[in-house]
């Protein structure tokens, strides 16, 4: 996958496609303020539920979100950025 982040915006995209907040607050609502990384907290949750939920199915995406959250994107820069990963070794290991 290919994570790109607009750091002003909050606004993400997954392959060349940008990732809404919708589903992923239907599921569990971490953030009023959106998408953020680059830290462990409630903006971070999100973004990493939102992109759980993109690969897997709920209840595989509610047990490895949190993890996803503390190894991948609290550990992003705070700025834009742009991230390739193998998402699906990662869900695998």
């Amino acid at each position: 996958m290919i994570l790109k982040g607009n750091y002003s915006r909050r606004q993400i995209m997954l392959d060349n496609k940008e990732l809404k907040p919708e589903r992923s607050q239907m599921v569990f609502n971490h953030s009023p303020d959106g998408f953020s990384w680059g830290y462990d907290g409630s903006g971070p949750a999100k973004l990493a539920l939102a992109v759980m939920l993109e690969f897997v199915d709920k209840s595989i995406a509610l047990k490895l979100y949190q993890k996803f959250k503390e190894e991948i994107i609290a550990n992003m820069p705070q700025m834009d950025f742009e991230f390739t990963f193998d998402i699906q070794k990662w869900i695998g290991k």
